[in-house]
């Protein structure tokens, strides 16, 4: 049988808007992308025994290519893996499989960033210290790896992620996309993939791009909070319930849209002096001057 297999990556960041970048895309008629969305096969993810049923993964290539076995007649097929990003062997795992993919990186504010991890774990009962403790301890953790720790902080040193995809593929086969751009016109940055991936930008005007997707939102109280977080819930969560499902009930009754609590000023002053010299590196690299990735320095 014939192998159909994605022929472009959208590789995160995580928290930098690839769901609803997933979410639109995937109503382009030109476009495929499997139920999951993230199936993280390159990044070969063996979570830790507690975090097991956080995440969602698929390890085995057959059932990895089971997911595209309907996305025949499509011009783009897609895998939105943020584990892509961060992981070092994933650009030459994806290069070995398909030469000629294209790869999209949408970057965020690295501290924004890592305070929007931390607070969906937090809402999903996965996390219950304080960001900057639960920081510091993610930090000094001896083990690291996706689904193993939660990498707070090693997700957003952008520099080397992108410069690995830089190699592994042509410039110009790689787009490098800002979060604040996504957030203030979200339809400017889908013409733009769309000019980049060659798909007809005609189609964009059905797209509703006014829903958020994955955006913040705090438990309800903190009994479901730890609901949410018990392994038994997960467990039902990932074996009994549609993933679609799942996530709707989640939203719908465990979450409350509220303001979203200000970052501990001590976790903004480390993270900022760790990411200051990176974002330098990542500008020297590109070329370009990239404001918006410190946008949330100056309290």
């Amino acid at each position: 049988m014939h192998e159909i297999w994605p022929n472009f990556f959208l590789v995160g960041a995580a928290k930098a808007g690839t769901t609803s970048i997933y979410a639109y895309l995937s109503e382009h008629p030109q476009v495929f992308f499997p139920t999951i969305k993230e199936p993280h096969f390159f990044t070969r993810v063996r979570p830790a025994p507690e975090l097991r049923f956080l995440i969602e993964a698929i390890n085995k290539r057959s059932a990895y290519l089971r997911l595209y076995t309907c996305a025949a007649g499509h011009d783009i097929i897609g895998d939105a893996s943020p584990s892509y990003l961060w992981h070092p062997e994933v650009p030459q795992r994806i290069r070995a499989e398909v030469p000629q993919a294209k790869i999209a990186i949408i970057l965020r504010d690295p501290v924004e960033r890592a305070y929007s991890h931390y607070l969906m774990d937090y809402r999903e009962g996965a996390q219950s210290r304080p960001f900057y403790e639960a920081l510091l301890d993610d930090m000094n953790r001896a083990e690291k790896g996706w689904g193993v720790s939660y990498l707070y902080y090693e997700l957003g040193l952008y520099a080397g992620q992108v410069q690995r995809y830089l190699e592994a593929f042509r410039p110009e086969r790689v787009k490098v996309l800002m979060f604040e751009d996504f957030r203030r016109d979200p339809r400017a940055v889908l013409r733009e993939l769309t000019a980049f991936l060659g798909l007809d930008p005609t189609a964009l005007a059905g797209i509703d791009t006014s829903r958020k997707y994955n955006s913040y939102a705090a438990p309800r109280n903190q009994l479901l909070r730890r609901l949410a977080g018990a392994k038994f819930s997960r467990m039902l969560g990932q074996t009994l319930v549609p993933h679609w499902l799942g996530a709707s009930i989640f939203e719908r009754f465990f979450l409350t849209q509220v303001r979203k609590p200000p970052i501990d000023p001590r976790a903004r002053e480390l993270l900022c002096s760790l990411y200051a010299p990176e974002i330098d590196k990542l500008e020297s690299l590109l070329g370009r001057t990239l404001s918006d990735l410190r946008h949330s320095w100056i309290s």
